[in-house]
């Protein structure tokens, strides 16, 4: 049996492929820019039928009510990256559990932590030898999943990016239910950039040579980063996340692959979140290359590129320049994500660094709140110790705390503080004989 009769045979409806799954059964549906929506909604007309499923997702973006309604939802839920979603669905009161991981280790949740009974893929239409891409964010981990599920239900989609890579296909041989749809994927628009932020980008570009290897996250500092580098050439790309500003950089000439001294010539990316234009982008293009994330995120690997930099931002900082960046308090707001392997593998770069940045203050309810603090609430989860740290930036300026003893250290993190917080951060640490 050729692969296209297999195709055919395997082929029908989101209401009858839904049917596969059963009560008390964990289902994966997706991640970020490649989540199976189509059948998440037939799965959701069956809500009735069913009990005791555990829905696994990340990074959610796209309304849908197996997420937003609390009323007659049997569905729990797990993630090891909240998204919009996902917070949705604790806020709404649903049963939702959280899996620290780093990245770089997405095998181990996918294998043990979450091992799914049936998977839902978003996928491309498929080749000539009948192989699906996983899309440009099931790359990152979905190979891990479709080997640890009893079942894999794929939805064909018209518009998902066939992406050149590792492990990133799926055969019609290893599916057992197809359906065929033609469902526009999920898009996110550039943030706005304010004052602040374009200032505190400019400082951090300053830090990124000629040549450099970059590594860039989500957000509005990032984007204005992403964008802000038009001026520097020969750039490579090493990242977790290939964003919307890549892409213009790459697109504008910016981004050669040139000097990378690892995988020269390709941009090598693990997920992809951006503009229909980025996905287009994506398609079937020869000088992209996407890969797994305990690939692209091993800081041994990241480490073999020259230059590699390394920026990402938090959503607040001790004094110590320790940075709390998926969470604040016992809430949970996003992940530990790759950060962390980020931050060592630039430093074991040659020629590498870290970059960890925030404004240094934001304003709620009418009142100026300090992102630098002299300590975390209760409950806040550490994302990269003091240990790990290396350079930190506000708009106030950027330093490297690598090679500060602890007193100096708190003395800088005071001067990247906002003005009106600078005092209370003094007196508080002369009053634990930090300084």
């Amino acid at each position: 049996m050729n692969w296209c009769n297999e195709y055919k045979q395997k082929l029908m409806n989101a209401e009858e492929a839904v049917t596969l799954i059963n009560s008390g059964e964990r289902v994966y549906v997706g991640t970020s820019s490649s989540v199976a929506f189509v059948l998440m909604k037939a799965l959701w007309d069956r809500r009735e039928e069913l009990e005791n499923v555990e829905i696994t997702s990340a990074l959610a973006l796209k309304s849908m009510s197996l997420y937003d309604e609390a009323e007659g939802n049997p569905f729990t839920f797990g993630t090891f990256f909240m998204g919009a979603k996902e917070r949705k669905a604790r806020d709404n009161g649903l049963n939702l559990n959280f899996t620290s991981v780093h990245l770089s280790q997405i095998d181990i949740w996918c294998k043990e932590a979450a091992r799914p009974d049936v998977c839902l893929f978003d996928v491309s239409e498929p080749d000539e030898n009948g192989y699906m891409c996983l899309g440009p964010s099931g790359i990152a981990l979905h190979k891990f999943l479709k080997e640890s599920a009893d079942k894999v239900i794929v939805q064909v989609n018209k518009q998902t990016s066939y992406i050149f890579g590792q492990n990133n296909l799926i055969h019609v041989s290893e599916v057992d239910a197809i359906i065929e749809v033609d469902d526009e994927p999920v898009t996110l628009a550039n943030p706005e950039i304010d004052e602040v932020t374009k200032t505190l980008s400019n400082i951090i570009v300053d830090q990124v040579p000629e040549g450099a290897t970059i590594q860039l996250g989500l957000g509005s500092l990032s984007t204005a980063i992403g964008f802000e580098l038009v001026n520097k050439n020969d750039l490579g790309i090493h990242s977790e996340l290939l964003s919307e500003p890549m892409v213009e950089l790459m697109i504008n000439g910016n981004v050669t692959n040139k000097y990378k001294g690892f995988m020269d010539g390709k941009s090598v990316f693990a997920f992809a979140l951006g503009s229909t234009k980025l996905y287009r982008y994506l398609n079937r293009n020869e000088n992209i290359y996407g890969a797994e994330f305990p690939f692209v995120n091993d800081p041994r690997i990241i480490a073999k590129n020259k230059k590699m930099i390394s920026i990402n931002s938090t959503m607040a900082f001790d004094i110590f320049g320790q940075a709390a960046s998926d969470s604040l308090g016992w809430k949970q707001q996003s992940a530990t994500g790759g950060q962390l392997d980020f931050v060592r593998g630039a430093q074991w770069s040659e020629g590498g660094k870290s970059i960890i940045a925030t404004t240094s203050s934001f304003i709620k309810d009418g009142k100026r709140i300090s992102k630098i603090v002299t300590a975390f609430p209760e409950g806040t989860a550490i994302t990269t110790p003091r240990s790990d740290i290396q350079y930190v930036a506000t708009e106030y300026g950027c330093v490297n705390l690598k090679i500060l003893n602890m007193s100096d250290r708190v003395k800088a993190m005071i001067n990247l503080a906002h003005p009106d917080f600078r005092d209370q951060l003094t007196e508080d640490a002369k009053r634990f004989d930090l300084i």
